[in-house]
């Protein structure tokens, strides 16, 4: 059996020039990665995960969110705004009700794949 040690860090002084011509052709702008960051920060609230999974059940007025979630609407209202801005939500008024679903699907697929890693 392998040892925690084995799999510290690689030991040998070879660099693999071809494979790393190969990665480097692939790899994104330093920006992409800045703006890849922020989304995943996003996904590191407890609050706003649970808000999303739920809007992925089902489109939900913000009183709904504030009710299931057991905070203010204040709070719904401040984490709503910076989903949004991130563009993971997006919203549609009837009459004073303004209700909220998921953006598209891909963040449905963020959510589901997340889960999927969890429980595999």
């Amino acid at each position: 059996m392998a040892t925690e040690r084995e799999f510290d860090f690689c030991d040998c002084e070879v660099i693999h020039e071809d494979v790393l011509k190969s990665v480097v052709q692939k790899l994104s702008e330093d920006e992409d990665y800045r703006r890849l960051s922020e989304l995943f920060k996003i996904f590191g609230d407890l609050t706003r995960v649970k808000m999303l999974h739920a809007l992925e059940q089902n489109e939900l007025c913000g009183c709904d969110l504030a009710a299931l979630l057991g905070v203010t609407k204040s709070a719904v209202s401040h984490q709503i705004k910076t989903l949004r801005l991130a563009n993971l939500v997006k919203s549609r008024r009837e009459g004073q009700v303004v209700y909220y679903s998921l953006a598209d699907d891909h963040v449905k697929l963020i959510l589901d794949m997340g889960f999927e890693h969890l429980f595999e």
